[in-house]
């Protein structure tokens, strides 16, 4: 692959323009490989800069990717509320409406694997090589997002209320990330279950598992909520 060859930024816009270079090639590299195999070595050797100069735009790799979580983020959001719109018949009744809701928000996520990626390594890892300052800037933006999806899910299923909504979309980003890596073993786990039928028993597949996840979740806080 060849790489971009750059001169020294001097001006705000070259400045900027140096930042989404970056991150355009670290999306690039997320579609060709997993989120662990993105590294900053890597990344400054296909954007054309040394590694001290990429850090001059960003603070670290995780910053770089927390980065393109928001973005990829807030781009799913956008899709999501248009599917959801057109998808959710609003004179139904509760439980059809959140089957539909959590059959369209699994199938779409499962359609963005590197969003799933992201959020799978999301605390674990790229929240641990970042500053406070830079943690703040993320979680605005994420925080936005829920805000943004739990308004969505309110529309959907106005029963939940406010508070509901929000209690659904946090744990939906945590469960996602946690399916998204217990379904997709390493090498070695695949091997056992290949080797060991029984244990197949224990391997997840993603999109029915979030599915079925959702919609107890769903399910449950609704009941708590109606109960108040």
């Amino acid at each position: 692959m060849t790489t971009a060859t750059f001169q020294r930024a001097r001006s705000d816009e070259q400045r900027a323009e140096r930042s989404r270079a970056i991150l355009a090639t670290a999306a690039s590299m997320l579609a060709e490989m997993p989120v662990a195999d993105v590294s900053l070595n890597e990344l400054s050797r296909r954007v054309g800069l040394a590694k001290s100069n990429v850090l001059r735009y960003f603070e670290s790799r995780e910053a770089v990717l927390l980065n393109l979580l928001n973005a990829a983020s807030t781009e799913w959001l956008t899709e999501l509320t248009r599917k959801l719109r057109r998808g959710v018949d609003p004179s139904t009744d509760l439980d059809a409406r959140i089957g539909r809701v959590t059959e369209l928000i699994a199938k779409s996520v499962t359609q963005r694997p590197v969003l799933c990626d992201l959020l799978s390594a999301q605390s674990s890892v790229l929240e641990r090589n970042i500053s406070t300052e830079s943690v703040v800037t993320f979680k605005r933006a994420a925080r936005a997002d829920l805000e943004t999806f739990a308004a969505l899910i309110g529309e959907c299923l106005p029963e939940l209320r406010g508070e509901g909504a929000m209690t659904f979309v946090i744990y939906a980003a945590s469960a996602v990330g946690a399916l998204w890596t217990a379904s997709n073993p390493a090498d070695a786990v695949v091997a056992a279950y290949i080797a060991e039928p029984d244990l197949s028993a224990m391997r997840i597949e993603f999109e029915p598992a979030l599915r079925q996840l959702l919609r107890h979740l769903l399910s449950g806080i609704a009941s708590t909520t109606s109960a108040k």
